[in-house]
């Protein structure tokens, strides 16, 4: 496979996604691709199969593939899993969790919403107390990896939860699926979803959901959206050997395959996981040498994305500072926590811990607001 044609990248994003991918599963993109065609549709089932052989060893799961970005799977899932005779309850520290209860009160499902703030993880206490005394909750959903902070949710001591009091399970895997070791029969979840350009490093254009096929075969008619029904989609590729009901993004459903190969040839999510946690490490490690201090505590940190406060001076602007990484070849990402100024790093992607160690060189030559 020739790389040698496309042009270098004039910076490494490190963002939560998209993120700095690989020449190979660029150059792939190079090629056009028919949806009808048999070798896409040899290509979309291989996929699906992959995705379930990451998500867990057991039987009885299955994959569908959705176009859109990661929250037109969420929403699809959410839409199309929870009936309108369901309730769902959503365990939410950050936007990404808030945004699954905009998603279930656009769709008017009845929702009950525990909020326990963006620095601390689901009160799982709580979460017991609840699920005991309002027996109309049917589903509950959380996500893994809340990218607001870099929080990492303890989604198995929650599942263990569900499981106990007979609900169903949604764990928004957004921003970890691939990088984070998780089985998901093991922590007891029916739907995991997730997308082509977060850990598997892909590109933008699709994401996935891994489904208990069971329950997801009793969603028919759920859904009140025609291009989101999940249940449709997956019907239509399970039942047509891999074909997409509308048009798919096939560029970005060939550089997924590619990027699939990738990770396998890394060493799977454990070998993936163990780089993802030596880019953070070194990265919190040269970023405290310089002053800058990482929002959450250690023991919920993710190695996804790191948030730090931001420096308390009256002439730091993020995007002066923004701007001074980026011209230097470095992209990073403005804080998203509601009442504290910060930013995020991110740890994910083709990036090494070389690569975090000439950021720290960049990011003290950037620190102007120093020398005035």
């Amino acid at each position: 496979m020739k790389t040698d044609n496309l042009p270098e990248n004039p910076y490494i994003l490190l963002t939560p996604g998209p993120l700095t991918t690989t020449k190979t599963v660029k150059s792939v993109m190079m090629r056009d691709w028919c949806t009808w065609d048999e070798d896409y549709s040899r290509i979309v089932q291989r996929i699906r199969n992959q995705l379930v052989r990451l998500a867990t060893d057991h039987n009885g799961y299955t994959a569908v593939l959705m176009q859109g970005s990661g929250t037109f799977s969420v929403e699809s899932t959410i839409i199309t899993a929870v009936p309108k005779t369901g309730k769902l309850l959503v365990l939410a520290n950050g936007a990404y969790g808030r945004r699954i209860a905009q998603i279930a009160k656009r769709a008017s499902i009845p929702l009950l919403i525990h909020d326990n703030g963006e620095t601390d993880p689901p009160d799982l206490e709580r979460l017991e107390k609840t699920l005991t005394t309002e027996t109309d909750i049917t589903h509950v959903a959380v996500v893994h990896c809340e990218t607001t902070t870099g929080m990492l949710n303890p989604v198995e001591e929650i599942g263990r939860i569900v499981r106990s009091h007979g609900k169903r399970y949604i764990v928004d895997a957004m921003s970890s699926f691939g990088g984070i070791p998780m089985d998901m029969h093991r922590i007891g979840a029916d739907f995991v979803i997730s997308s082509a350009n977060k850990c598997i490093q892909g590109v933008p254009g699709f994401g996935f959901v891994i489904a208990n096929r069971a329950l997801l075969a009793k969603t028919r008619g759920n859904a009140g959206s025609l291009s989101l029904d999940l249940y449709d989609q997956w019907e239509t590729m399970e039942h047509h050997e891999g074909k997409w009901r509308f048009t798919s993004p096939t560029h970005a459903v060939r550089a997924f395959a590619q990027a699939l190969e990738e990770l396998a040839e890394e060493g799977g999510i454990a070998a993936r996981y163990e780089r993802y946690v030596g880019n953070h490490r070194r990265l919190v490690r040269g970023m405290k040498k310089l002053g800058f201090s990482p929002l959450l505590d250690e023991r919920w940190q993710s190695p996804i994305i790191t948030a730090f406060h931001s420096p308390v001076h009256p002439d730091y602007t993020f995007k002066e500072f923004y701007r001074n990484l980026k011209k230097q070849g470095f992209v990073i990402y403005p804080g998203k926590v509601t009442d504290l100024d910060t930013f995020r790093i991110g740890n994910i992607g083709d990036v090494f811990s070389a690569d975090m160690e000439a950021l720290i060189q960049v990011v003290e030559r950037s620190m102007y607001w120093m020398e005035k």
